[in-house]
């Protein structure tokens, strides 16, 4: 069978090409922002054609160079762009073999490759990749009857090998922030406070004053930039235009729209799947109520993007994930044939879902359509990033469970209100702005391969244990009153959050150990084996009593009910506020390619998950997100960040699986059960913030 990416783009030679110098060219159409993927593909291909690593080089990233794979999204580059590279690699290695073979007058068995050379019977036989290389045609579509190896013939994966794209961003040459075409122009753009709103006029003079050089100012619609010869000019510029800007049309969102219960007062779509409702009898029925706010990327560093347009070509260069996408909305949005696009990918501010790395590449677009020859240059501010890149929705999520005699639980509901958590993908902040705008058509609902409904916020919806009985309720407001989009996990993280934190209810209730009420209700094996390892790890049988305000939780969750599988303990201290003490994960997450670089994803994602859990929180107010700076949306800092112990398990499993976005939910509900251990009294409302310990503190009282 072949893989998905590899059927969608057919010729081998897309995937993977020989150097006259002794190397090897793979190409792939998935970005690398930070997560490491430029090496652990590389070292999959390597293997799968028996070449030394070193001599691998990656394509980079730009449309009409790479395979299109769409966006790059949901972890899933090792399990569908691996896939994919594999099996095209698998598949020259194949026709190279079998041209060996005729050439040598041999069975294509008795060949092997090292480091490209074709041996014989163990010994050299005079030919490499590279002297067959005019004799194998790839531009030929694969067979799908090539072989991957075998996870113990495997020797490039499993290695530790050095990030490929580390040392051109540590000595400077690789940020796209640092790219400085020559003749390029900076712009900033005056937005809209709000999609609605219209522009009336500003004072010119003064703009063109507090630049201190030539402004052009451009006005198309609602649609205003400032572009200057200096980056510093466009900011003053911007400064003064945002002072004197008249618009028609402002809304206000109040701010108790940030807090998730707003969400049950919005306008909404149900949708209901699972089992038909219990036979309440002769069971103990509990309820639960948890929920999450808004949460913003807080990207360290705000997106950039360049454009330019002459005789009649549009090139763009971005840091969003993926460049095809990015041509096919540009040409939605400039009204130019996708032909006539290129898009080139550079390194930017990491980012784990939709944050605001589509939109200046958009500004910049527009404006270099208008004013033609020059490179354009639209830096965001931190103050754009936080007010207009898409956010996480909040979410609220009120729990049902009903236990028999024993204390087990077979009956289990989730009702969730959210909304749409890939809502603003395809679209561009400034588009709005335009004349004669349209809003997009609905997107059709997109399906899962048994033909189900894909949602995003129903993703660990059910906790990962054997239930008998289950069933969701979501409710998907739309239209949000903020842009939302995808964050790293969709709704799995804050799902498991509220999972994860009522079985600790249930197991209480039960009165059982949490540990214990978990692995009772896990036969899968590999996901008993993750539950046992952590307990080792954590030392778990050291749990102290609750209410003495140290704490220690568990939380366990197999990843969309079909991924990876990962256990989290966290050890807190809790006073006025929740200081990390130490936190484990154990993960079985299959073949592991580059451990150093799971290990990385692993610790990201719980360090990212502890400051959600701790600290993060949009605000709403006047005309949309009031919390603009950092003051405004604090995150976790390096001195809060504790210790953190990694196990891999399994690593040489046939398989492998994501692994961005797996342990953040059980870290959160990890460190929300240390909480509740800790104080005696759960926070089920994130953030936990030191006002909502001393009311929970106040209520138990």
């Amino acid at each position: 069978m072949i893989p998905g990416s590899l059927a969608a783009n057919p010729r081998l030679d897309r995937w993977v090409t020989f150097e006259a110098d002794g190397r090897v060219a793979v190409a792939f159409g998935k970005m690398e922002y930070g997560q490491g993927i430029f090496t652990s593909l590389a070292q999959m291909a390597a293997d799968e054609l028996d070449v030394a690593f070193e001599r691998l080089d990656v394509t980079p990233a730009a449309t009409g160079e790479i395979p299109d794979e769409g966006l790059t999204v949901g972890s899933m580059t090792t399990e569908t762009s691996g896939a994919s590279l594999r099996q095209a690699c698998a598949e020259v290695r194949a026709l190279f073999m079998a041209a060996a073979a005729a050439k040598l007058g041999c069975d294509p068995s008795a060949l092997d490759v090292r480091d490209g050379a074709v041996l014989r019977d163990d010994a050299p036989s005079g030919e490499t990749y590279w002297t067959l290389a005019d004799a194998v045609d790839l531009t030929r579509p694969p067979t799908g009857e090539a072989v991957w190896k075998s996870p113990d013939r495997l020797t490039q994966v499993g290695q530790s090998q050095p990030r490929l794209d580390l040392p051109p961003k540590v000595f400077g040459a690789a940020f796209l922030h640092d790219l400085l075409p020559p003749g390029m122009r900076h712009a900033r753009i005056l937005r809209q406070p709000n999609p609605e709103a219209r522009f009336v006029g500003l004072d010119e003079a003064a703009v063109r004053r507090a630049a201190g050089e030539d402004v052009d100012i451009l006005v198309d619609g609602s649609f205003v930039a400032l572009i200057c010869a200096t980056e510093s000019a466009a900011a003053r510029a911007l400064a003064a235009a945002e002072a004197s800007a008249r618009w028609d049309g402002v809304r206000d969102v109040p701010p108790a729209f940030g807090e998730a219960v707003a969400l049950t007062d919005m306008p909404q779509t149900i949708h209901t799947a699972g089992d038909p409702a219990p036979d309440h009898s002769n069971r103990r029925r509990l309820t639960a109520s948890f929920s999450k706010p808004y949460i913003s990327h807080a990207s360290m560093g705000p997106s950039v993007g360049i454009a330019r347009f002459e005789d009649g070509r549009l090139t763009i260069w971005t840091h969003n994930q993926g460049v095809y996408p990015m041509r096919a909305l540009a040409a939605r949005i400039t009204g130019l044939d996708a032909q006539a696009i290129d898009v080139i990918h550079g390194q930017g501010p990491g980012c784990y879902g939709h944050n605001g790395a589509d939109d200046p590449p958009i500004d910049a677009a527009l404006i270099a359509m208008r004013r033609p020859g020059s490179p354009v240059r639209v830096q965001w501010r931190r103050e754009d990033e936080f007010a207009y890149a898409p956010v996480g929705t909040a979410m609220l999520i009120e729990l049902s469970a009903e236990l028999d005699a024993s204390g087990r639980l077979v009956d289990y509901t989730a009702e969730i209100w959210n909304t749409p958590h890939t809502g603003a993908r395809g679209t561009a902040v400034a588009e709005s702005a335009l004349p004669g705008y349209v809003a997009p058509g609905p997107q059709p609902p997109r399906l899962m391969p048994d033909g189900s409904r894909f949602s995003g916020g129903l993703l660990n919806a059910i906790p990962s244990y054997d239930i008998a009985s289950k069933r969701t309720v979501e409710h998907v407001i739309d239209p949000s009153p903020i842009r939302t989009s995808s964050l790293r996990g969709l709704g799995g993280p804050p799902n498991a959050f509220a999972g994860e934190g009522f079985i600790d209810e249930l197991a209480e209730a039960a009165g059982q150990d949490p540990h214990a009420y978990r692995l009772a209700m896990v036969s899968d094996p590999r996901g008993r084996a993750v539950l046992e390892r952590i307990a080792t790890m954590s030392d778990w049988s050291r749990r102290w009593e609750t209410g003495t305000g140290r704490g220690l939780g568990l939380a366990y969750d197999r990843h969309r009910g079909a991924g990876a599988f990962c256990a989290v303990v966290a050890e807190v201290e809790v006073e006025a506020d929740v200081r990390l003490v130490k936190l484990w994960c154990a993960c079985d997450a299959g073949l592991i390619i580059n451990p150093d670089g799971a290990k990385n994803q692993l610790e990201g994602g719980m360090i990212m998950a502890a400051s959600w859990t701790l600290k993060e929180q949009v605000k709403l107010g006047g005309p949309g997100i009031a919390s603009t700076t950092w003051d405004d949306y604090p995150i976790l800092r390096f001195d809060e960040i504790p210790p953190v112990e990694i196990e891999l398990l399994n690593t040489r499993d046939k398989r492998p699986y994501g692994i961005g976005e797996i342990s953040q939910g059980p870290c959160m509900a990890a460190i929300a059960n240390a909480v509740a251990h800790a104080l005696g009294a759960r926070l089920r409302d994130l953030p936990l913030t030191r006002e909502k310990i001393a009311a929970a503190l106040l209520k138990e009282g």
